[in-house]
């Protein structure tokens, strides 16, 4: 087992050994006066147990208000441990991410996991409204950029703001079951890591072939970040609330479940095989590649120090035999390697040829509507540029522009919001990616208006609040049937500006104010300073 005295996280993730963190999530609520709270005096003891790496702090999970990670990770960062902070967009606007980013620049914490994070569940007398001015591909870029040097507007013109140092994890979600609803987390996770992202974690699942298969497609993509696999330690309670997808994300299908339920009616309630479960994903991890193994789970310090040393003890082939015991698909889950008999796993060199077959031939869906052919059809002719009616538009809207009567403009905003609120659901932001959504509007058909890609809380192609569709998996079959779908998330990220609020998205695109004309930063971004 690896020391991980005076070794960094980033140093973690770069060294040949394998290392093991703990997950912490915070409490809502703070200890009554005169007691020590007991998530503090567990953080205490993962802290000082040697086994342990790192200790990563939630930011507000399954969408419930808590203490704030860096509170945590303030009293553990001198504790001979690395502390790694999470930064979720749904609680905060982008003013207050970047507030929250200089905060634990100054307080020493660099090591930070963006995510878009969970739709709130909860609040003080009703559910809380989610922010989600920012994805977690938007915040990674914003991160990046500071570490940089942020440019901002100052007194005497742009200036660079000194450079933090962070290192940038980020998240992705491969257990899905259809190809529309993993293909497109593939994608974004690619974008995520062109945006700055320097390890990545995939979410909670039970399927090793899905974990290994994330690698494969990082290798297939040539995109070199190291991954930290991640295992949540069951019980019978958890397990049911995963497989019936009470908490965003968590995945336990109905095979592991009942396998759950009957092992915890056993003498020792399943205590040996739930921890027998983790050892062996933990062995699994480290066999296919994994930089480091997490653990998290409502559970004591000494049960992570068990499951730790008995993955340790392992023989170095071992988890050979565990790969087939930890494949827990859904019904017909959808994979983009073919599988390896002999393993178990992915096959690298081999795409599902069903996949490619369907990408020669891709099949009309429902979602392939006469609407949003129409809608290709008039955006090639009007809103492409150097086509059709483009150059003609732009002279108009400058020429509009240029004029202090405005009441011409005003009743072109008018026509123009209401046609797109009929055909679109438009919310008039004045900065419309549709283009970017296979016309499909991001306000009004995501719960989380995501511009940049799905976040990891869909299930069986739902949105995670299980009121429609997820957005991105009807735009994955629309650019599917044309042939697009492999390109649907290439380029930097897309930002929203809120100042564009109730004005003409037409004018704004043709007079280049909107975020279809902003410089989009170099591909090569610089990677976080050695510490």
């Amino acid at each position: 087992m690896a020391s991980k005295e005076s070794v960094t996280f980033r140093q973690m993730l770069a060294d040949a050994s394998f290392y093991y963190g703990a997950e912490l999530v915070t409490t809502r609520g703070i200890a009554p006066p005169g007691q020590t709270s007991k998530l503090v005096e567990l953080g205490e003891a993962l802290a000082a147990d040697p086994r342990i790496g790192w200790i990563s702090v939630t930011d507000n999970p399954g969408g419930n208000p808590m203490l704030p990670p860096d509170w945590l990770a303030s009293i553990l960062k001198n504790k001979s441990c690395e502390v790694v902070t999470h930064l979720t967009c749904k609680d905060l606007s982008r003013n207050g991410l970047e507030s929250a980013a200089w905060r634990y620049a100054a307080e020493g914490f660099e090591n930070i996991l963006a995510i878009t994070g969970d739709f709130p569940a909860s609040g003080y007398q009703g559910r809380s409204h989610g922010v989600f001015d920012f994805d977690s591909a938007a915040l990674i870029a914003m991160l990046s950029s500071m570490n940089q040097g942020l440019k901002v507007q100052g007194r005497k013109g742009l200036e660079s703001l000194p450079a933090t140092n962070f290192f940038i994890g980020a998240a992705v979600s491969p257990f899905k079951r259809h190809e529309r609803e993993l293909m497109p987390q593939y994608f974004k996770l690619a974008r995520k890591i062109r945006c700055g992202a320097n390890w990545i974690i995939p979410q909670l699942g039970y399927d090793m072939r899905k974990f290994h298969e994330v690698k494969l497609f990082l290798d297939w993509a040539k995109l070199p970040v190291p991954l930290i696999g991640n295992v949540y330690v069951l019980n019978k309670t958890v397990a049911g609330l995963f497989n019936a997808n009470k908490i965003p994300g968590c995945v336990v299908s109905d095979q592991l479940n009942e396998l759950c339920q009957k092992q915890a009616a056993s003498p020792d309630k399943g205590a040996k095989f739930f921890l027998e479960l983790a050892a062996k994903q933990l062995a699994v991890f480290k066999g296919i590649g994994y930089a480091a193994g997490y653990l998290a789970g409502i559970a004591k310090a000494e049960t992570f120090g068990r499951i730790i040393d008995l993955a340790s003890s392992y023989g170095e082939n071992d988890w050979k035999s565990f790969v087939k015991e930890l494949i827990f698909p859904q019904p017909d889950e959808f994979y983009l390697f073919q599988q390896d008999e002999a393993t178990g796993l992915g096959d690298g060199a081999r795409l599902n040829p069903l996949y490619l077959e369907s990408l020669k031939t891709p099949p009309k869906t429902k979602n392939v509507t006469a609407g949003y052919r129409f809608s290709r059809r008039v955006h090639s002719l009007a809103f492409t540029p150097g086509k059709g009616l483009y150059d003609t538009a732009t002279w108009f809207y400058r020429h509009l522009e240029g004029k202090e009567d405005r009441l011409v403009a005003r009743a072109l905003h008018v026509l123009e919001h209401a046609s797109k609120a009929v055909g679109f659901h438009c919310k008039d932001c004045g900065d419309c990616s549709l283009p970017d959504c296979a016309y499909l509007c991001p306000r009004g058909c995501c719960s989380k208006g995501s511009r940049n890609g799905p976040c990891g809380g869909s299930f069986n192609g739902r949105c995670e609040l299980a009121d429609k569709d997820c957005l991105w998996t009807r735009a994955y079959d629309r650019l599917k049937y044309y042939g697009e779908s492999e390109h649907m998330l290439d380029g930097s990220a897309v930002f929203i500006d809120s100042a564009l609020e109730e004005t003409s998205s037409w004018s704004n695109m043709f007079l280049g104010k909107d975020h279809h004309h902003v410089v989009p930063p170099a591909k090569e971004t610089p990677q976080p300073k050695p510490k």
